[in-house]
C-alpha cells in the first residue's frame, strides 16, 4: 500500500493537502496550502478573530435593544403615520412588555430580558438603525450572511478565512454551531461559493455534549491512527491521479482538504470540544446547559486559532415569535444572556477581547405592531420588520458604550444614520484589516467582493 511513487506531481499534490506523511520528512518542501495563507492586509488589524450570535428568526428590536416608548401612549391605538407593509396582518400599537433600564457610565439603555449582557453596556456599541432588503427569512439570512440576498456568494465567515488565512492547520479556521440541527437555508449561510471550497465552515451540532457526538467519525473504527494514515496516503495517491488531468477542480481540491483536515483533527480537536479540560468555575460561569457549552467551545477554538465561530440559536428559526413574543423572547434570551455575558468577562480576562469582534444579531427586527389572527385578534406577537433592527458589537477597535443610528419613534423604519448589510461588512472587514473595496477575489472573470458594488465603513463605533 506504501510502494506508489513519489514524483513531482506527488510533491505538488502533498504540497496542496498541507500534512500527511509529507510533513514528516519534507517540512522545508512541503508547506501548508498556500491557500490558507493571509492576505495582505490594508488596514492596521485590530481584530483576528471574530465571534457572531446569530439569533435567527429574527428577534424584535423593540423589545430587546431599541426603546420605544411612544409604543406606550399608543396602546390598542392605530400608529398616528400608519404602517409600513407587512407580510402578515397587524393591528395597533404593542408596546414592549419589558421594562428597559441605563446601564454604565454611557447610560446605554437595554431591555431587562438581557440584564448580564446589559453590564457591558461601556464595551458595546448598539446599531439600532438597521435596514435590510425584503421581509422574509431565506433572502435576508443570504443578505447577512453571504452580503446577497438572490446569488450564492460566500459567507462572511468565508472571506474572513481567506482574508487572515490559518493559525491553526489541525483546526478547521471557520466553525458554524447551531443545537439540534441546522437553520432556515442550512450550509448556504456558511457556504464558500466561489471560494476553494476549504474556506466553508465545518458545521457542529452543538445539541451534544460527547466529541465522538459533536464532530462525526471524530474516531476510527476498528483501526489504530497508523493504519488509519497509511489508508489515507493511499487514498491521497489515487486522488493525486484522478487530479492530475482536473487542476482547476475546486470541488475535488476541497474534497482531498477535508480528508487531511479530518485526521490532523483527530487530536487536536478532542482537546478543543472536551470541556472536562476546564475549571469547574469556568464551566460554571457559562453555564451546563447547550448555549453554555456552546459558547465555551466556541472560546476554547478561538484560542486556539480558529478564525470565525458562527453561534446560531438554533435549528429552523427559534426567534420567529409571531405569537406570544413576551413568553417567547423571555426563554430564548434567558439561554443566551448568561453565556454571552460569560464570554465578554472571560474574554476581558483573558486579554483576548481587545483583538476577538463580538457580533450579536438577527437577519431583521420585528413590528412595533401587534400580528393578528386571521379573525383580527391579536397573537400578543410581531411581523417581521426588515425596515429597521438593531444589532451590537463589542471588542476588536469597536467604541464601547456607542449607540448608533435610530429607527422613528416607534422602531418601524430606520431614520438616522442607516446601516445596510454591507455597511456592516465593510466595518467588519475594516477592523480585521481589509478595504472592503480592494479585498476582492477574481471568479469569471470578474473581481468579486464581500460588499458588492456598495458598503461604507462606520467610522462612529470604531474606537
Amino acid at each position: 500500500m506504501n510502494s506508489f511513487p513519489f514524483d513531482s506531481s506527488r510533491r505538488n499534490f502533498l504540497h496542496r493537502c498541507g500534512m500527511g506523511i509529507g510533513a514528516l520528512g519534507l517540512e522545508g518542501i512541503l508547506q501548508a496550502d498556500a491557500a490558507m495563507n493571509p492576505v495582505r492586509n490594508h488596514f492596521p488589524i485590530r481584530a483576528k478573530r471574530v465571534i457572531h450570535f446569530f439569533l435567527n428568526g429574527g428577534p424584535s428590536h423593540v423589545d430587546t435593544f431599541d426603546p420605544k416608548p411612544s409604543l406606550n401612549k399608543y396602546e390598542g391605538k392605530e400608529l398616528p403615520f400608519g404602517k409600513r407593509r407587512t407580510e402578515r396582518k397587524t393591528g395597533a400599537a404593542f408596546p414592549s412588555p419589558f421594562e428597559f433600564k441605563k446601564y454604565g457610565s454611557s447610560g446605554t439603555e437595554f431591555s431587562s430580558i438581557f440584564p448580564k449582557i446589559a453590564e457591558f453596556a461601556d464595551d458595546i456599541a448598539v446599531i439600532r438603525s438597521m435596514k435590510a432588503e425584503l421581509p422574509n427569512h431565506e433572502p435576508s439570512l443570504m443578505l447577512m450572511n453571504c452580503g446577497d440576498s438572490i446569488l450564492s456568494r460566500p459567507s462572511v465567515g468565508s472571506w474572513v478565512t481567506y482574508g487572515l488565512g490559518s493559525e491553526n492547520k489541525n483546526l478547521p479556521s471557520f466553525v458554524a454551531m447551531s443545537p439540534g440541527g441546522y437553520p432556515i437555508k442550512g450550509a448556504q449561510n456558511w457556504q464558500a461559493g466561489f471560494l476553494p471550497g476549504i474556506f466553508q465552515a465545518t458545521f457542529i451540532d452543538s445539541n451534544h455534549n460527547k466529541v465522538d457526538k459533536l464532530i462525526e467519525n471524530i474516531r476510527p473504527l476498528g483501526q489504530d491512527t497508523k493504519s488509519q494514515r497509511k489508508q489515507l496516503d493511499f487514498l491521497n495517491y489515487l486522488n493525486s491521479n484522478h487530479l492530475k488531468s482536473r487542476e482547476e477542480d475546486q470541488l475535488l481540491n476541497a474534497r482531498i482538504q477535508s480528508f487531511e483536515l479530518a485526521y490532523r483533527m483527530q487530536m487536536d480537536a478532542t482537546d478543543a470540544f472536551d470541556l472536562d479540560r476546564e475549571p469547574k468555575y469556568i464551566r460554571d460561569l457559562y453555564g451546563r446547559h447547550v448555549h453554555g457549552r456552546q459558547t465555551l467551545i466556541a472560546r476554547r477554538l478561538l484560542e486556539r486559532g480558529v478564525r470565525y465561530v458562527q453561534l446560531w440559536h438554533g435549528a429552523g428559526q427559534p426567534w420567529d415569535n409571531h405569537d406570544k413574543i413576551k413568553e417567547n423572547h423571555s426563554k430564548l434570551a434567558s439561554q443566551l444572556d448568561s453565556p454571552v455575558a460569560a464570554l465578554l468577562q472571560d474574554l476581558k480576562q483573558r486579554g483576548m477581547l481587545d483583538d476577538t469582534l463580538v457580533i450579536f444579531g438577527g437577519e431583521f427586527g420585528r413590528t412595533p405592531t401587534v400580528e393578528l389572527t386571521g379573525s383580527g385578534k391579536s397573537k400578543f406577537g410581531r411581523d417581521h420588520n426588515p425596515y429597521g433592527f438593531s444589532i451590537w458589537l463589542a471588542g476588536g477597535g469597536i467604541k464601547g458604550g456607542t449607540v448608533y443610528g435610530a429607527t422613528d419613534e416607534f422602531g418601524f423604519e430606520a431614520v438616522e444614520n442607516t446601516v445596510t448589510a454591507h455597511d456592516l461588512h465593510a466595518t467588519i472587514l475594516s477592523l480585521l484589516g481589509f478595504d472592503h473595496e480592494s479585498f476582492t477575489y477574481r471568479y469569471s472573470g470578474r473581481d468579486f467582493r464581500l460588499t458588492d458594488v456598495s458598503g461604507k465603513i462606520i467610522k462612529d463605533i470604531i474606537s
